[in-house]
């Protein structure tokens, strides 16, 4: 396997493709890679399942319904085991408020809301009401006040789904407009995974572009990759992997040049970033304040502290905006729109997001920045002094590290081992730790850095641990045959939906 490795990663991409296609095809190398996926699933099953044989399995409906009273004590005990992680800021990202107080209030909104769907707009206009000032307030927040041109959105699922919006939006414009069938994204590599998969669900070429030693996307690649194809280029801010925040005034400008979209993924900072300049950090226009910026996406869920499930895609101008509704004319079931993929959405989710923005207000937003931007510097200068760990960037609050003398995902493991879940990385091999609410609580920082400290140290005393995810990050930072990871992959999700 080493020397197919080595083999493979010194042929064209293109080929290197069509060359692993071929070997996967060949009996005794599939018996041979079937071995080494059942010996990784074996390592991991545990932790895929870890309430087997302790809560009882459906694999179809009980001949009789369970007692509401037994289903909500059950369900209570282990919400009570999976909370104390989170709670207590051993997580990365995940849960970005957390206050009990603030769950609470949530989940009243909810209750209050939890029939409502906006698809039936007659019955439930609170929706409308709700929907429609999320997007204003997100929207004035990253810039629309600084434009003559109306910023326009709307309400998703997920920073998923708002970049799903986006990039078919582009595409559908470009065949109304240019009448292109054929159509390019153009994105660094250290975009969000959700281009990927908007290229493939909508039949879109996404050209992946490197990034500069910097890690933030290389302007003038991104240029060369631009052709008559290309709808949209991106930028992030900042990006998922590493926390920097690409050049997007040059972006914008670039795409002002070519004719092109400018789509700027702002779901981890558009409730953090806007705030991070008054504060006093040093951060260029990143938002609709360029007029290069013609859509972007900002998770409300996320640092907007509103539940899960619930983010805001924008766009430059109605115009636009329209390219992303669904309209069937003439169905027997009568005529159908929506403004997402959805059709019926939980109106009640949308109801929450308002109730958090609104509870925030400016005041609440920037103050949550500010401790979490202080936390994430502070953790960025004690990560920095440990001499087997390097910094990656220059990042805000997303704070990504890797090691040139030690096996970075063994010290993923031996942080796991103390009660962390942090992010793995690859192409560079690193880690990750998105600072939220929770990791800006007294104390949390310095356990984490003493915990780093002892996880460095057990590495350097045991370098060849098994178990754990490093070796199937191994395998995917060493292997350039990607669709033997990518198989890997589909039989974690497999193992996901088996009933245990």
């Amino acid at each position: 396997m080493t020397e197919l490795a080595i083999l493979l990663s010194q042929l064209p991409p293109s080929v290197a493709h069509l060359a692993e296609n071929a070997l996967r095809r060949i009996p005794l190398l599939r018996r041979q890679l079937d071995r080494q996926y059942d010996a990784l699933m074996a390592e991991l099953d545990a932790s895929l399942h870890p309430y087997r044989g302790r809560l009882t399995a459906y694999s179809r409906l009980p001949a009789q319904g369970r007692p509401r009273e037994e289903i909500l004590a059950e369900m209570t005990t282990v919400q009570e085991t999976e909370q104390r992680r989170w709670r207590e800021g051993y997580v990365s990202g995940a849960v970005y408020h957390g206050d009990p107080a603030h769950i609470d209030f949530l989940n009243q909104v909810y209750a209050l809301n939890s029939q409502s769907n906006p698809l039936h707009f007659d019955l439930w206009p609170s929706t409308v009401k709700y929907e429609a000032e999320i997007v204003s307030m997100t929207a004035h927040l990253l810039g629309a006040s600084h434009t003559s041109d109306p910023v326009v959105g709307a309400v998703t699922s997920g920073g998923t789904e708002s970049i799903l919006l986006a990039m078919r939006t582009y595409r559908d414009r470009a065949r109304a407009e240019r009448g292109l069938q054929r159509t390019r994204i153009v994105a660094p590599t250290t975009a969000h995974a959700a281009f990927h998969k908007a290229a493939q669900s909508f039949d879109m070429e996404l050209v992946r572009v490197p990034v500069g030693p910097d890690l933030r996307a290389d302007v003038e690649a991104m240029a060369a990759a631009i052709n008559r194809n290309t709808v949209a280029i991106v930028g992030s801010a900042p990006s998922f992997p590493h926390g920097v925040v690409d050049p997007i005034p040059e972006l914008a400008a670039l795409a002002q040049a070519r004719g092109v979209g400018l789509h700027v993924d702002a779901c981890l900072g558009g409730f953090v970033l806007p705030f991070a300049r008054e504060l006093g950090y040093s951060l260029p226009d990143f938002d609709f304040r360029l007029p290069g910026v013609t859509s972007m996406s900002a998770d409300t869920h996320k640092y907007g502290y509103a539940a899960k499930g619930s983010s805001v895609v924008l766009y430059r101008g109605e115009a636009l905006r329209r390219y992303q509704y669904y309209a069937v004319a003439d169905w027997p079931g009568g005529l159908y729109f929506s403004p997402t993929l959805a059709g019926s959405r939980p109106g009640a989710l949308s109801a929450t997001c308002w109730a958090a923005m609104v509870n925030m207000g400016e005041a609440g937003y920037r103050e949550a920045a500010a401790k979490i931007l202080a936390t994430g510097q502070l953790l960025r200068r004690w990560i920095e002094q440990i001499p087997e760990l390097e910094v990656l960037g220059e990042p805000l609050f997303v704070v990504a590290f890797t090691s040139r003398t030690l096996d970075i995902y063994r010290v993923l493991d031996a942080m796991n081992a103390r009660g962390w879940s942090l992010n793995g990385l690859h192409r560079p091999p690193a880690i990750h730790i998105a600072v939220t609410l929770r990791h800006t609580e007294p104390g949390v920082a310095q356990r984490f850095l003493d915990d780093l400290r002892a996880a460095v140290e057990h590495v350097k005393m045991h370098p060849t641990d098994k178990g754990g995810m490093a070796p199937v990050y191994g395998m995917a930072a060493s292997l350039p045959m990607h669709g033997v990871v990518e198989e890997l992959l589909r039989r974690v999700v497999d193992a996901l939906y088996k009933v245990e």
